[in-house]
């Protein structure tokens, strides 16, 4: 018992192993998507007509905005069920699961309503030629269908990783990725359903993971003891979910026209500068991949000490994390600036834009380290359920970033670079900073 706060506290062990056993499997997880675009990408290229190809292109953009817009499904419910696991409360594991659920359900349909409208106001805003926008359609409205299934697949993976079953989030996800890679070369290129195989073959793994997460879930699930109708739709817990998932999504649409306003400004400078910049974002995403797999176990470990009152355990859970992730970040760093070359070249074969990226790998590969502080504390506030600060740093940051170039532009691309730096570093260090308030708030002392 707290003797601060008359609070029970649930210690549990935090080691080296656990934090393991939590970032490895995600971080496998997290990079079977590009993989998954890679593959799909490759079969559109051979199907011999530009306009699949761009169709494609098109649509996953169109498609990864939307789903993008709902990740909060899979961040949120980490959250919620790693606090309701410190806390030993089952029913409240199981509640969390159900109101992920519930909305993944609403919002699919929704999708599914409403996807003639999105797709008119996306192909007007992107203005794609008549053939790529017919093909974009044929894309579209397949993966749409599957809407529901998708955003299943968050809450299901967001529960698990909450639950620290992270072995069996990586899993449910080389179900979902591995059945879309092997029927999308089967359906698009072997029998010939070209586009519209592709995107059925995503549809067919997304509803094949769903069912797969829900039997990996039930029997997860403690049968003897299970919430009421009235525990699940609790008006202050959906309240709290639906807070916790606006929030999450504002920070996500900050991060997102970030990095679109980068490449915008990249564009003004003329062709080469847009595209170098394009090649030199991937050293970025790359770096994600494995800082996310990080930031993730930090989310689990943070949440549940906060739902045992272990505030001890929450500060070793961040030490342990951030430690690692520094690590992490440094190797990233010195791989991506010692290989950089070669994957600019890989990349890319157009030796003015070859140049130019080559010119500013160090930049490029310091985001590895300008990033990890911003990535960590996200998954610690996501674990606390901390989401208004979150958003609200993710908008003052964005306001300085936005600051920075306009008093940077005179330094041209290098200014742009800096810019972006400053966005990363004072994401992390803003939030770093409300940290032991935060602390302090949650635990009573």
């Amino acid at each position: 018992m707290d003797q601060a706060t008359g609070r029970k506290v649930r210690p549990f062990a935090i080691t080296h192993r656990m934090v393991a056993m939590l970032a490895i499997p995600m971080t496998l997880a997290y990079m079977t998507t590009p993989l998954l675009g890679l593959v799909d990408t490759s079969v559109a290229g051979r199907l011999n007509d530009p306009a699949q190809l761009g169709g494609l292109a098109v649509g996953a953009v169109i498609i990864d905005v939307i789903f993008a817009t709902f990740n909060f499904l899979r961040s949120g419910t980490t959250g919620m069920t790693a606090q309701a696991v410190g806390a030993e409360d089952e029913k409240e594991k199981q509640a969390v699961l159900a109101r992920a659920l519930l909305i993944a359900a609403i919002t699919g349909a929704a999708l599914i309503v409403l996807m003639v409208p999105i797709l008119t106001l996306a192909l007007w805003l992107m203005a794609p030629g008549a053939d790529v926008a017919e093909a974009t359609r044929s894309y579209f409205y397949i993966r749409t269908a599957g809407a529901m299934f998708a955003l299943a697949n968050y809450a299901l993976l967001g529960w698990l990783i909450g639950l620290g079953r992270a072995g069996l989030g990586l899993a449910l996800q080389i179900i979902v990725n591995g059945t879309n890679m092997v029927l999308s070369i089967a359906l698009g290129l072997w029998l010939g359903y070209g586009l519209a195989g592709i995107a059925l073959g995503t549809v067919i793994g997304e509803l094949l993971g769903t069912i797969a997460g829900l039997l990996i879930c039930r029997r997860l699930i403690d049968t003897s003891t299970t919430p009421s109708r009235n525990r699940i739709f609790d008006r202050d817990s959906m309240l709290r979910f639906a807070n916790l998932n606006g929030d999450i999504m504002i920070r996500s649409f900050v991060l997102l026209g970030a990095f679109g306003y980068f490449t915008a400004q990249g564009a003004n400078m003329g062709e080469t500068v847009l595209a170098a910049n394009a090649v030199l974002l991937n050293f970025f995403f790359i770096s994600g991949y494995f800082l996310d797999g990080m930031a993730t176990a930090a989310e689990q470990l943070v949440g549940r000490a906060i739902g045992a009152n272990y505030r001890e355990g929450f500060w070793r859970g961040i030490k342990l994390t951030l430690v690692w992730n520094a690590l992490i970040a440094a190797a990233l760093f010195a791989v991506l600036y010692l290989a950089g070359p070669w994957l600019v070249n890989t990349i890319t074969t157009m030796p003015e834009v070859r140049a130019l990226a080559q010119a500013y790998l160090l930049p490029a590969a310091l985001t590895a380290l300008t990033g990890v502080l911003a990535f960590q504390m996200d998954g610690v506030f996501i674990g606390a359920v901390w989401s208004r600060e979150m958003s609200l740093m993710m908008v003052l940051s964005f306001i300085i970033y936005i600051t920075a170039w306009q008093l940077l532009q005179g330094y041209g691309n290098t200014g742009l670079w800096i810019a972006l730096h400053i966005f990363l570093v004072t994401r992390g260090f803003a939030l770093l900073a409300r940290l032991p308030v935060k602390a302090r708030q949650t635990f009573g002392y």
